[in-house]
């Protein structure tokens, strides 16, 4: 009962939360909203498209992909055009075996898997990079100072502006300590996706999962001193099947998620533990086995699925949808 006025409380915040955005912006608030990008359209496909490997909030021990922020430093200079970046960019993702201007990255995270993604949409990718500032994770000003020294990147001022988009300390915001622990095992999974996919293709990807996703999660559990679990509605392997209290939060995520409203965890005390939910959603690199069948998912990688997932129900998804949640039971005092 106690969940279901929480989740109703929530949903009421964030009714408030979207009836606020409908007053008047001052002058100010709207040169604001212009520099940040905020209504820009490639600021929104970046978010859904890059952040799954690419995420600024995650800690740089479990970055599998260099932060955008890297991108722009190293794929903008004083002299760099626009459209010079605009063909980089295009010609990087179209074609992983292109040179790279990151080659540091590139060794340690490997190289990127090849995605079908529309030139219209990296190009508004593209131009929200070069025109906006964009958030960096809050270790990138040290990192990159280490590396590189100041650098003469477009990128934003890394000292008057280091932190502005920085999360709150982990160790004192449970939420943070949720998504810490959720974005350290979505890496761990992703490297590991990442390199079956360039190995093997979509099946390869799809044996690893079966073998040994839930083994990897399940370790990152014991390394964490937390419960680390993925579930879903709709799940693949039938040990991800939510339950009642955890389809709740699902639901409530996908309402959010369809009307653009802003994502944050949920987190529920319970004595001496914490309860946190925070969704996975799909971007074009997911829907190569969960998207449409025989769209997206090609004959081979269904006739896979098929045989490694009989009772299969993790297809049909299109790109920014909830997939499942993440959730995770940790010690109040977040101990790891």
């Amino acid at each position: 009962m106690k969940k279901g006025i929480l989740l109703l409380a929530i949903l009421g915040m964030l009714s408030c939360k979207d009836k606020a955005k409908t007053v008047p912006l001052d002058t100010a608030s709207e040169n604001e909203v212009a520099q940040s990008g905020e209504e820009h359209p490639g600021k929104k496909i970046m978010e859904t498209e890059c952040y799954l490997c690419h995420n600024p909030k995650a800690s740089e021990s479990s970055m599998i992909a260099p932060p955008m922020i890297a991108v722009k430093k190293h794929y903008i200079d004083t002299n760099t055009s626009k459209e010079e970046f605009i063909e980089s960019l295009i010609l990087w993702i179209n074609d992983p075996e292109a040179p790279s201007k990151m080659p540091g990255a590139q060794e340690r995270f490997g190289k990127m898997p090849y995605l079908p993604y529309p030139e219209e949409t990296i190009t508004q990718i593209a131009e929200y990079i070069y025109d906006y500032e964009i958030e960096e994770p809050e270790w990138f000003a040290a990192h990159f100072e280490e590396e590189h020294g100041n650098g003469n990147g477009k990128g934003m001022d890394m000292g008057e502006n280091r932190g502005k988009h920085a999360p709150e300390e982990i160790e004192n915001d449970l939420s943070d300590i949720g998504l810490g622990y959720a974005l350290a095992t979505k890496a761990a999974l992703g490297k590991n996706l990442i390199k079956a996919i360039n190995e093997k293709g979509t099946v390869g990807a799809i044996e690893f999962c079966n073998t040994e996703a839930m083994k990897l999660t399940d370790s990152m559990s014991v390394m964490k001193n937390a419960i680390i679990k993925r579930v879903s509605d709709k799940p693949r392997n039938l040990k991800n099947q939510a339950t009642q209290d955890e389809l709740g939060y699902i639901d409530y995520f996908k309402k959010v998620v369809a009307s653009g409203g802003e994502i944050e965890p949920i987190v529920q005390p319970n004595g001496d533990e914490i309860s946190f939910y925070y969704p996975i959603t799909t971007n074009t690199m997911c829907l190569q086995c969960h998207g449409k069948p025989n769209e997206q998912v090609k004959t081979e990688t269904l006739a896979t699925l098929k045989n490694l997932y009989p009772d299969d129900k993790a297809t049909g998804y299109d790109v920014n949808e909830v997939r499942g949640i993440w959730a995770i039971t940790f010690d109040a005092q977040g101990g790891e």
